[in-house]
């Protein structure tokens, strides 16, 4: 038979006072639940480990003092792990395990995360790159403190904030015929050779808005990070379309590039930021609000293309 943590509290109050009554008394309970108690520690062991006493009342032997002994101290770990547990939720300290899905989360994340965290304090940060699926079940299962992914495929478990809704753009080479020009349109995208962004919800999205126009791209190239596409745009082997926009019109191969808006009406991807909304802890929340804050601040403009 388990004996739990308040049987145990009960059995040492009653050895500490040596009578239920003052122990009934300390612990605001009926004697009947402190008698209670006694009975279910002694059935546990199979031992006598108190002798009733009607006037006297009660008294511990050799095996029930040994046995109030080693309550005591599970009943001290237990509340030094519990007390441990509560500075750890306030305290802005330890690790914080970020997963994302956000292709220019480089351009942003590290400024989010040097706005509130200390040079000089005990914080240990884990980034780590996954897509929208792996992202969500890294959140569920622990993996991850906090995510920031697209909302559009987010399941109902999952408790979020949206930081910004970001429209779709075409990517251009900085000599395309279209680039000098002021928008474009899907018909005109569907025309030229396409680099796809080939991730879970990316790909899809993409192809549904050319769907949902009536046009057939002519794909050139699938590439799963969104530098490749942008390189492989940047070398003239298409055009893109894209939603979130770094802070540098070059690729990595250094040519240079242009972000059109669409003038179709399209649906947005939204990135959002998952946690567990119910019990944060204090860096999560600091995270969370520092993201919030950078995106308020900064605006749309500075990672989308409006048209």
């Amino acid at each position: 038979m388990l004996i739990s943590l308040r049987a145990m509290e009960y059995f040492t109050a009653v050895i500490r006072h040596g009578s239920i009554a003052k122990a009934a008394v300390e612990l605001n309970i009926a004697a009947s639940a402190v008698s209670t108690a006694i009975d279910q520690v002694e059935a546990s062991f199979d031992l006598t480990l108190i002798t009733r006493q009607r006037s006297r009342g009660i008294k511990a032997n050799a095996n029930g003092l040994a046995v109030a002994r080693k309550f005591e101290r599970l009943l001290e770990d237990y509340r030094s792990v519990i007390a441990e547990g509560a500075d750890l939720k306030q305290a802005l300290s330890g690790n914080l395990r970020i997963g994302y899905y956000a292709p220019i989360a480089p351009a942003f994340l590290p400024k989010i995360l040097s706005s509130f965290v200390p040079k000089t304090n005990d914080i240990s940060l884990d980034i780590e790159e996954c897509d929208n699926d792996s992202a969500q079940n890294g959140l569920l299962n622990g993996q991850y403190d906090v995510i920031l992914f697209v909302s559009e495929g987010a399941r109902p478990s999952i408790e979020f904030d949206i930081l910004v809704e970001a429209p779709a753009y075409c990517l251009l080479y900085e000599s395309h015929s279209l680039a000098t020009r002021s928008s474009v349109t899907i018909a005109e995208i569907a025309r030229e050779p396409l680099v796809v962004l080939k991730r879970p919800v990316a790909s899809t999205y993409y192809q549904n808005l050319f769907d949902e126009l009536g046009h057939d791209p002519k794909i050139a190239a699938y590439a799963n990070s969104t530098e490749m596409v942008r390189s492989l745009v940047g070398a003239e082997h298409g055009c893109a379309i894209l939603n979130m926009l770094p802070q540098t019109a070059t690729s990595y191969a250094g040519d240079r590039l242009v972000g059109l808006p669409i003038s179709d009406p399209l649906p947005d991807l939204s990135l959002a930021i998952g946690y567990d909304k119910t019990r944060p802890r204090r860096l999560v929340q600091h995270f969370v609000e520092a993201c919030r804050k950078h995106f308020s601040i900064a605006g749309p403009e500075r990672c989308t293309v409006e048209s």
